[in-house]
């Protein structure tokens, strides 16, 4: 089946999973409903739509500058009483870049590629306040999704890459397939985006390093007192 690529980078993200009341947490990488509520806002569907057919799709992600964990708390008061309410903290994650894939039928993967390009709704990176850099799109391609992962290029910012070395291991989050070992259950799978009835259910997911050459990484610093060790 063909998969459908984004690049998902900006200032901020921030990809909830599970946070309630005043602490709002984010995961370390973008979450599979945050991606494919995502996807449902360029088609233009409203909270109460139906997303069955977006449930079909498989999802992965692979972090491709994993960014800084930021903290910010948030102040309000009721303008009906002028009573404040309780701190709120946010979570997000700063200048991070991810890669990631939605694979599906050939029909359903050119309806959101296109509709990538004309958005009805904007797009936000798992947070309102979190508009992406640029176009999140990146193409289409006739390959699985661990291959697309696994295969395309790095999305690194070139002051990113020039600040680590020569190897750099990425990490990739997919939607694991029946015969894996799992790495965890994560309660992200969207049954339901409707404000008076939104449900999440369980997806299991896997974890895979991959290595790439990094050219503009920095070089190995020199040890001049290696130079005065024998061989062991």
């Amino acid at each position: 089946m063909p998969t459908l690529i984004l690049r998902l980078a900006g200032p901020l993200q921030s990809w909830g999973e599970g946070s309630r009341f005043n602490h709002r947490h984010t995961r370390e990488e973008p979450t599979k409903s945050g991606v494919l509520g995502l996807l449902a806002a360029a088609q233009g569907r409203r909270r109460s739509d139906s997303i069955e057919d977006l449930l079909h799709l498989k999802f992965g992600v692979r972090a491709d500058q994993p960014g800084r964990l930021v903290r910010d708390f948030q102040t309000e008061i009721d303008w009906r009483t002028n009573k404040a309410r309780p701190l709120t903290y946010r979570y997000y994650l700063a200048d991070a870049a991810f890669l990631a894939v939605v694979e599906g039928g050939e029909e359903m993967i050119a309806v959101l590629h296109s509709a990538l390009h004309h958005p009805v709704f904007p797009l936000y990176l798992g947070r309102r306040a979190c508009p992406p850099a640029g176009p999140v799109w990146l193409g289409i391609r006739d390959s699985d999704l661990r291959e697309t992962l696994l295969s395309e290029p790095w999305q690194a910012a070139g002051w990113y890459r020039k600040k680590q070395p020569r190897s750099v291991t990425l990490e990739i989050v997919r939607d694991a397939e029946p015969d894996e070992k799992i790495a965890e259950a994560v309660r992200d799978e969207p049954l339901s985006f409707s404000e008076s009835a939104r449900d999440y259910g369980w997806r299991d997911v896997v974890r895979e390093p991959m290595t790439i050459d990094n050219p503009l990484g920095r070089q190995r610093a020199h040890d001049p007192m290696a130079l005065l060790g024998g061989d062991e």
